[in-house]
């Protein structure tokens, strides 16, 4: 799949998990240095927050809304995922209430499970993925123009639904 990140076109695979799916696992780290898997989240509905960087405004914004949403959210956990290393997360996190996992993919082990690997900028497309306490994936969305924010309402939507359904 064609996308453009800043103002250049560059490819992702697009060999995404599809609603109704297991949502596929994978292995990521915490700003601990703690592996975080899928499988961690087991019987939580999660919404999977991914940015190419987050030294970059648009990726600063969604992050920062995620965060506001996560203490929004009930029954919802949020994580955001990116390629950027823990101490640029951390750095980010200075002097905000983070309520949300902050995962850096330092193995591209995420990337290439859900098909938003960016072969150039090796960086992960802007994306929103919910899952429900099930593990199946209930909500996509990739977007083409990395320089657009995700659709905050309908992702939202998505995990409320998701997290009203009986466990």
């Amino acid at each position: 799949m064609e996308i453009i990140l800043r103002g250049k076109t560059d490819t992702i695979p697009g060999d995404f998990p599809e609603r109704g799916e297991k949502a596929p696992d994978f292995s990521v780290l915490d700003l601990d240095g703690k592996s975080v898997t899928l499988n961690d989240y087991k019987g939580q509905v999660v919404l999977l927050n991914v940015f190419p960087d987050i030294e970059t405004g648009v990726c600063s914004t969604q992050t920062g809304r995620f965060n506001q949403l996560a203490s929004e959210l009930e029954d919802v956990k949020i994580a955001s995922i990116s390629t950027n290393t823990k101490e640029e997360q951390s750095n980010w996190c200075v002097g905000k209430q983070v309520e949300m996992d902050m995962l850096h993919d330092p193995q591209r082990s995420f990337g290439k499970a859900y098909g938003i690997l960016v072969k150039n900028a090796d960086k992960l497309g802007r994306s929103v993925f919910v899952i429900d306490r099930d593990g199946e994936l209930v909500y996509k969305e990739v977007l083409q123009d990395m320089s657009n924010e995700p659709d905050y309402d309908k992702a939202t939507a998505a995990a409320r639904q998701a997290a009203s359904q009986i466990a």
